[in-house]
């Protein structure tokens, strides 16, 4: 027998080292990856945060919307941070705190006292007077890596004492006593399914769990076992208990959203519960624990009646091993599962929003830094408006179905603030809540009548030549072009109006109007006003260019509105506010930038022509809705054949561009006013912004004019209203009622008003 046991001690010094290899190998492998960078985290991408002062215009109901978005609680008496209590204008809450750019929020006690549809009052808990309290920002969205993971990490110091208990109860109750394999627990697994005859438990430790999740496959052979087990005893010789246990909450896979992965209980708790980890009460932390058996059999949303049970289970578990009552454990069980419900703020996502942010971001960051590096992205998106935007659309399209082929029309939307050009919403279909061909910044279409205001702007900056109460031509003509072409514009009701103010031309939409002055200032004059409003887009200097020919997406319309709805000061769009790391510090901003570019004079009388639009011509249809004391300015828009319906208009604190069309350029029963307009003034009536209100420069006067010469009149005169003028360019003062204007001007214009 001596040459088989050489051979056989030899074979097994042989296995013992190729063992020790493989362990130094192993151990490599463990240190590596624990050591380092443990997990690729996505970008995180959150809205503005809602700041509260006092004189501030928000609805008690919007900011209720936006606390329950955020996962606040709803309590009698508040009771730790992310809890709120409403008696009457009156709310209390305890904000939770934040990492801002600026520095850090602290977590804080503050009432809020409403007044109509403004803060009142905003005191702290102790009745002292608060300048300014901001909330912590809704998260809408990430940048997620290919493998598509997402989680949230947590330290352990952060996480309820019931959830490292529970998870120990019921995962590895051995858990603080073992090396990393538990020989008692497999012996008691063994014991337990030879008894039951069927696998009812495993032997595997929260170690063993983690190993198989964070380095090995789930396949089922005894080799990959065996490897798990010789990782956990490495793992556990190098690192500390809590720091394994801190792991495996990070790295537990909870669930499944769409595409996204659900992995640890910093994620879990947002998804299910809309709240941070930290928040979770008893009954909360019993539901996610038990999930860990089987997220996708245990899932609350889909299977409530299992995860009932199975949350009683821990609870009863807690209980017997003493962690709990029996009192608590009873108390618990009776709770319901309080999962947020799907489709709420809290998680939902706002793809085309997201994806402005991804192509902003692209042009400073790496693919890699987005979608591996936890960075937190700080937006100017606001939820309430975005919400508010959608519901509008909805209802119109809903309104607007009975037409023949409404149904196939689609839309795009964009909605800023006038003053800093920060986006607050934007909606890229008909389906904002679908991922797919961004119509707001994607979809060039012809924008029709949109360009009018540009035109009437290149004439307005002649004071000399023109003014408001300048008299046009409406009559039909033709030109002949370079390439021999006979252009012969036509205006939308197929009528010529005869002789017309100047600011009538804009405010009824007039084409042939329009074109003549186009024509007058010089075609090429007119695509440089474009493109001091911000439109970058080369566009050849054709007659019907005019008209509206060109094309432009909703998104870079909003960027030329801006400019004339902020007095011509041009103020590129911008969406990202800042951006810090994953572990809070500055890493860019993404400042607020200005430039003048036209003459406010010039832009006031056009904002006034503009105003007029809302008042007495194509836009008029919005005070049917909205109170006649809200100061509007817009302009319709609608391209060839219906193809296109288009609204731009503002106010004094938001700016919108509304887009409806067809994808396949086909015709639609919408006009700018039948169409686009619709959609605007439902989400204006919802938004209830502040009415437009721009001072008046100081190169502009005011003057009476007889409202059917134009002449110069006095104050008091029956047909006496005021007009502004770029000082130096108003006509003479009238001396006394009823002068007369030259018989051709007043000829002219019965002619036009009868016609």
């Amino acid at each position: 027998m001596r040459p088989w046991f050489a051979w056989g001690l030899k074979l097994g010094l042989v296995g013992l080292v190729i063992l020790a290899g493989f362990a130094v190998y192993l151990d490599a492998v463990v240190q590596e990856k624990f050591s380092g960078k443990r997990w690729t985290v996505p970008a995180k991408v959150y809205a503005r945060p809602l700041e509260l002062f006092v004189g501030q215009k928000l609805a008690k109901d919007d900011f209720l919307r936006e606390l329950d978005a955020l996962g606040y609680r709803r309590e009698s008496t508040v009771n730790g941070p992310g809890a709120v209590s409403v008696a009457g204008n009156n709310i209390e809450l305890h904000s939770r705190g934040f990492q801002f750019y600026e520095g850090a929020e602290p977590s804080q006690k503050v009432r809020v006292r409403f007044s109509g549809d403004y803060v009142a009052g905003l005191t702290q808990a102790n009745g002292g007077n608060l300048a300014v309290a901001r909330l912590e920002p809704l998260l809408i969205g990430g940048l997620y890596p290919a493998h598509q993971e997402d989680r949230i990490l947590i330290k352990l110091d952060q996480v309820p004492a019931y959830l490292i208990d529970a998870l120990v109860a019921v995962e590895d109750r051995d858990y603080f006593d073992h090396f990393g394999v538990s020989p008692k627990g497999i012996a008691r697994a063994l014991w337990i399914n030879a008894t039951s005859g069927r696998l009812v438990q495993g032997g595997s430790t929260l170690t063993q769990q983690l190993v198989k999740n964070f380095y090995l496959t789930n396949e089922r052979t005894l080799v990959r076992k065996a490897t798990e087990a010789m990782m956990a005893v490495l793992l556990e010789l190098h690192y500390d208990k809590r720091e394994i246990l801190e792991a495996y909450m990070n790295e537990v896979f909870l669930g499944q959203d769409g595409q996204r992965a659900v992995h640890g209980f910093g994620l879990a708790s947002q998804y299910f519960f809309s709240q941070p980890v930290s928040e979770l009460k008893l009954e909360q932390v019993a539901l996610l624990v038990g999930m860990v058996k089987g997220p996708t059999y245990f899932n609350p949303r889909r299977n409530p009646e299992r995860a009932l049970a199975r949350r009683n289970l821990v609870l009863d578990l807690l209980a017997e091993q003493g962690s709990i009552t029996p009192e608590e454990a009873a108390a618990a069980k009776q709770k319901p599962l309080g999962v947020s419900a799907r489709g709420s703020m809290a998680d939902s996502s706002f793809p085309a929003f997201l994806d402005l942010v991804k192509r902003q971001l692209r042009e400073d960051y790496r693919e890699q830094d987005l979608t591996e590096e936890g960075l937190r992205i700080f937006t100017s998106f606001d939820p309430i408006l975005q919400l508010k935007a959608e519901e509008a659309l909805a209802e119109t399209l809903k309104r607007l179905a009975g037409r023949k082929g409404v149904d196939e029309v689609q839309a795009g939307m964009v909605v800023t603030n006038p003053e800093t050009g920060e986006i607050q919403a934007l909606i890229g279909s008909r389906q904002p809540r679908f991922a797919g061909f961004n119509r707001a910044l994607d979809a060039v279409r012809p924008i029709g009548s949109l360009i009018k205001p540009a035109i009437y702007l290149s004439a307005l900056e002649r004071p000399s030549q023109y003014t408001l109460t300048s008299w046009l031509e409406d009559e039909v003509f033709s030109i002949k072009g370079q390439d021999g072409q006979v252009w012969t514009p036509q205006n939308y009701d197929r009528k010529a109006h005869g002789t017309i103010y100047l600011y009538q031309g804009l405010a009824q939409s007039y084409n042939l109007s329009t074109a003549k002055l186009g024509l007058e200032i010089g075609v090429p004059n007119v695509l440089k006003t474009l493109e001091r409003l911000g439109v970058e887009r080369k566009w050849p200097a054709y007659p019907s260019m005019l008209l509206g020919a060109g094309a432009l997406t909703p998104m870079e319309v909003a960027g030329m509105y801006q400019t004339l709805a902020n007095g011509g000061f041009n103020t590129p769009l911008r969406g990202i506010r800042s951006v810090l790391t994953a572990d809070g510090q500055p890493l860019g901003r993404y400042p607020f930038q200005i430039q003048q570019r036209f003459d406010p004079g010039a832009i006031y009388l056009v904002q006034n022509a503009m105003q007029r639009t809302m008042r007495e011509g194509t836009g008029r249809s919005v005070y049917s809705q909205l109170p006649s004391s809200l100061n509007l300015a817009g302009k319709t828009g609608t391209s060839n054949d219906s193809r296109d319906s288009w609204f731009a208009g503002f106010s004094q604190d938001l700016l919108s561009v509304v887009w409806l069309g067809r994808d396949d350029n086909g015709p639609t029963p919408l006009t700018g006013a039948t169409g686009a307009l619709q959609v605007w003034t439902g989400f204006m009536r919802k938004a209830d912004p502040l009415p437009l209100d721009m001072p008046m420069p100081d190169n502009v006067t005011q003057a009476w004019v007889d409202r059917q010469t134009g002449l110069g009149s006095a104050s008091g005169c029956p047909n006496a209203v005021q007009m502004p003028y770029i000082r130096g360019s108003e006509p003479a003062p009238g001396s006394a009622c009823g002068i007369q204007a030259p018989v051709e001007s007043v000829m002219d214009w019965v002619k036009g008003w009868l016609e």
